[in-house]
């Protein structure tokens, strides 16, 4: 298993010793009466997937549901933690609030469908065992941001708010961005061997990428092609949410080699791809009609290509062109209706929503920019705040940040009003909650360190590969 696998894969089973190191009672099921007060552990199987319901010592009223992140094969077995930080539980219970969050049927790969039905599964079972909610909100963080947000657009009534974070809400189009990189890495790294979608055996496929990426990121003319691979998913060369971004241009291009090793080849490859296909029926990534000189003009990825080009004494012109040379993946049409159908949020805000999103993040913010577009056309604007962390790599965000976010949506739930969302605001709330809440988790180095808040104004760049 590959670096950042591993650093997913610890995090999560870090995250079930800490939910089975606390005070109180596994029971199953048939909890009996009168389980809604006081500390409780409830754990047990739904219509195939297991879930884990915590309740505090005092109750606020307040359930969140949490969905877990997309888990690749191998990951630690069930009980999931309730947040983004292995200590976001313990935060979360000390202030009153109950915890919910099924593993989903199947757990690991593509289950969003599966995971928005066995959501509820929990849901009416909390509702059932423990009590009626105040306040319901869905949260996840990364993959599991995006299916709170289908959970609260299929079931308005059913959820009051959502704090989504480090997600790539367009799950279709982050998985066409990974298409994209995976494509220009074979084509300029002249792995013809490797199939990415469709593959016979798509383990061995992902396998011989890495390693023709691990001997060519040691040539100037390797990592400009790789920066090159990189800037079509406007992937920032920075891979370390503790250490300052690269300075040189090798830097900033071996940090890239390792974010496309372990994710965009690693996890979301030919691997990530044949699992996206059995659920959907069919192969629905494709680079049909990609212009990929077009994208790079896009990207902001562009002046740090060219520097990388000059350096290494290639011509971007014709690597440009290898590019547009090359054969084609189009889609099955009825699997690409599948992701559009149960994979791509709309943006209809049922209720108010809370983004949070690192400034630099391989699923790239630019989500975020996207999503408000969709709000704009078939939601309320008004329900809707984006909130950014100044910080690189996957959900790099202290309990702290997670709670000032937590926070500002349930104001806007109770009062029907905004708190100011000012960044200078946001980082002294967040400060105020000490130390002991401000850690984070590098998912490069699998380190975690404290860390001033980092809250910032942020304007993310369009989504160079939007499914709508």
């Amino acid at each position: 298993m590959k670096r950042l696998t591993q650093a997913v894969a610890a995090a999560a089973l870090s995250t079930a010793l800490v939910g089975a190191g606390l005070s109180g009672t596994t029971e199953r099921a048939d909890a009996a009466a009168g389980a809604n007060r006081g500390r409780h552990t409830y754990t047990g199987t739904i219509g195939g997937a297991e879930y884990k319901v915590e309740t505090p010592e005092r109750w606020n009223g307040t359930l969140l549901i949490y969905s877990h992140p997309y888990y690749p094969a191998g990951m630690p077995e069930f009980p999931p933690g309730h947040g983004n930080r292995v200590d976001s539980e313990e935060w979360l219970l000390e202030q009153g609030y109950a915890l919910a969050a099924s593993d989903f049927k199947g757990r690991t790969g593509f289950v969003v469908k599966e995971a928005v039905r066995d959501q509820v599964g929990v849901l009416d079972w909390f509702e059932d065992h423990v009590g009626k909610p105040r306040r319901t909100v869905a949260t996840g963080s990364s993959g599991g941001g995006a299916i709170s947000l289908l959970l609260a657009e299929k079931y308005p009534h059913r959820i009051d708010g959502v704090l989504a974070m480090c997600t790539p809400i367009d799950l279709y189009g982050q998985m066409n961005l990974s298409l994209d990189i995976n494509f220009a890495l074979k084509t300029l790294l002249d792995a013809k061997e490797v199939e990415l979608v469709n593959a016979k055996d798509p383990a061995a496929s992902v396998q011989r990428l890495q390693e023709v990426m691990t001997e060519k990121v040691e040539t100037a003319q390797g990592r400009a092609r790789i920066a090159l691979a990189g800037a079509f998913g406007n992937v920032t060369g920075w891979n370390s949410a503790h250490d300052p971004k690269p300075a040189t241009i090798e830097g900033q291009a071996r940090a890239l080699y390792e974010i496309q090793l372990y994710g965009a080849v690693g996890v979301f490859g030919a691997v990530g791809q044949a699992d996206l296909a059995e659920h959907a029926g069919g192969n629905p990534s494709y680079n049909v009609g990609v212009d990929y000189a077009r994208q790079l003009a896009k990207s902001n990825q562009l002046a740090f290509v060219r520097k990388a080009y000059r350096e290494a004494g290639l011509d971007l012109g014709k690597d440009l062109a290898r590019l547009a040379a090359a054969p084609r993946i189009s889609p099955d049409p009825q699997a690409r209706q599948w992701m559009l159908r149960h994979a791509v949020p709309r943006g209809t805000t049922p209720s108010p929503v809370v983004t949070l999103h690192n400034t630099v993040d391989l699923a790239v913010p630019d989500h975020e920019r996207w999503y408000a577009t969709q709000v704009r056309r078939h939601g309320n604007p008004t329900d809707l705040r984006q909130l950014f962390v100044a910080r690189a790599t996957h959900c790099a965000f202290t309990v702290a940040e997670e709670a000032v976010a937590l926070q500002t949506l349930l104001n806007r739930i109770n009062t029907g009003h905004w708190p100011t969302t000012d960044p200078a605001g946001l980082n002294v709330r967040a400060a105020a909650l000490g130390e002991r809440w401000s850690k984070v988790f590098d998912f490069a180095t699998g380190g975690d360190a404290v860390r001033a808040p980092g809250f910032t104004k942020y304007r993310p760049a369009p989504l160079l590969r939007s499914s709508r």
